[in-house]
């Protein structure tokens, strides 16, 4: 073992001294970070969504399963941009999900998703994008989220978001009436709303078709 490190300082000795005295050449750069791996979401990403985190009366998960990091921007009281992996819902029907930077700018890469969610079968998407997507009451998702810029663009009632026609206690009982879930109670307040917004959407799909 001393030979041999003996041998290796001579040779290392005698390129030392073998070198030319002009200035070394600058060490490479180090090379690019590489391009962060696409997110791959299919109609099995997403499930009831009382199986996701609740948070202010809407559910948040982590494709990646970086779920901790999601609930503290969530939490984040003056806003937080979210995780890589992030997925915001609000009612079983649409999500919005954070893809890495560089997906589309003029969403913070979100991409919004409409789902079809019904009794006995597995969640189909029905529309999926970024800046074209319209939500079952005909607004734009991203005219919607935009003014809530400073919180990544997940709307709440204090983030500048245009408003939708569904009250606190509407979503509360369309949570819980996620057909891929479990059977759970209503409450009266939450039967009333659901009724009201069963006939609202009623009276809005004649005037969708013309």
């Amino acid at each position: 073992m001393r030979i041999a490190f003996a041998i290796s300082a001579i040779v290392v000795l005698a390129a030392c001294a073998a070198a030319p005295t002009e200035p070394v050449a600058s060490m490479a750069a180090p090379a690019a970070a590489p391009a962060p791996k696409a997110l791959e979401i299919t109609e099995a990403s997403f499930g009831c969504i009382r199986d996701m985190t609740a948070v202010r009366g809407f559910y948040v998960s982590n494709l990646l399963g970086n779920i901790d990091a999601t609930v503290a921007a969530a939490n984040a009281g003056e806003g937080a941009k979210y995780p890589v992996g992030s997925v915001v819902q609000l009612v079983p029907g649409e999500a919005m999900v954070k893809h890495p930077a560089g997906y589309d700018a003029a969403t913070n890469d979100w991409e919004f998703f409409e789902l079809d969610v019904k009794p006995g079968q597995p969640t189909k998407i029905r529309v999926r994008g970024t800046t074209q997507v319209v939500n079952q009451f005909g607004g734009n998702c991203l005219s919607c989220h935009a003014p809530a810029v400073k919180y990544d663009m997940v709307c709440e009632q204090t983030h500048g978001c245009l408003p939708i026609p569904i009250t606190p206690v509407m979503s509360r009982a369309i949570q819980k009436t996620d057909p891929r879930c479990a059977p759970t109670a209503l409450a009266d307040d939450e039967k009333a709303a659901l009724a009201q917004l069963m006939a609202m959407l009623g009276a809005a799909r004649p005037a969708a078709g013309q």
